[in-house]
C-alpha cells in the first residue's frame, strides 16, 4: 500500500476541498493517504511516506508563510520522493493563467523556494464574499472589479475545474 502525504494551506477552506477530491482518487487505488494542515505538520516524518503532495492557496499575491517555510525546511526530503505541488488562485480563473508557466503568483513562488516540484499544477479557486470579513471582501472586490471578476457583495462563485483536479490526482496516483 502506498503511503501519501498531502500537506496544505489554506485560506477561506478551499484548498481543502480540493484535498478531499485529489484523496477520493488516490484511495480508490488503495493509497493510505495523510491530510496534513502546514500549521500541524513541523513534527511530520516525511521519510515514513512514499510521496508527498503541498498544496496551497493564495491571498494578495502570496502563498503562505509556513508552506514557503516548510519547504525550506523540508526541501530535500521533498526532493528525495515522488512529489507534486498545487497551487489555488483566483487568476487561474483566467484561461491564460492556468498553469506554472502562465500564473504569474506561481511563477514567482517556484523562482523563491529550493524545491522544484516533479509536478505542478494551478487550479482556479473560488470567490465567496459572504465569508469574508469587511475588509477582505471589500479588497477583494475592488481585486476582481480591476481583473474583471464578479463583484457582486453576495457572490459565491466557484471556478475551480474538477476535471484538471481529477486528472492531476490520476498523475499522482500514477507516480
Amino acid at each position: 500500500m502506498t503511503k501519501t502525504l498531502i500537506i496544505y494551506s489554506t485560506t477561506d477552506g478551499h484548498t481543502v476541498k480540493i484535498c478531499s477530491r485529489i484523496i477520493e482518487t488516490l484511495e480508490q487505488a488503495d493509497h493510505k493517504v495523510e491530510l496534513v494542515s502546514v500549521d500541524d505538520a513541523s513534527g511530520i516524518d516525511l521519510e515514513g511516506f512514499d510521496k508527498i503532495i503541498i498544496g496551497a492557496s493564495i491571498r494578495y499575491g502570496k502563498h503562505s508563510k509556513q508552506i514557503t517555510d516548510f519547504i525550506e525546511r523540508n526541501h530535500q526530503a521533498l526532493a528525495s520522493k515522488p512529489n507534486a505541488f498545487f497551487s489555488v488562485n483566483l487568476v487561474a480563473r483566467k484561461p491564460n493563467k492556468v498553469t506554472a508557466q502562465t500564473n504569474p503568483y506561481v511563477r514567482k513562488f517556484l523562482k523563491r523556494i529550493p524545491w522544484q516540484p516533479q509536478h505542478v499544477m494551478v487550479f482556479a479557486g473560488r470567490v465567496n464574499y459572504q465569508m469574508y470579513t469587511w475588509f477582505d471582501r471589500n479588497m477583494i472586490r475592488l481585486i476582481m472589479w480591476i481583473t474583471k471578476g464578479p463583484t457582486d457583495p453576495k457572490a459565491d462563485v466557484e471556478f475551480t475545474d474538477w476535471n484538471k483536479v481529477d486528472q492531476f490526482a490520476t498523475l499522482v496516483r500514477d507516480l
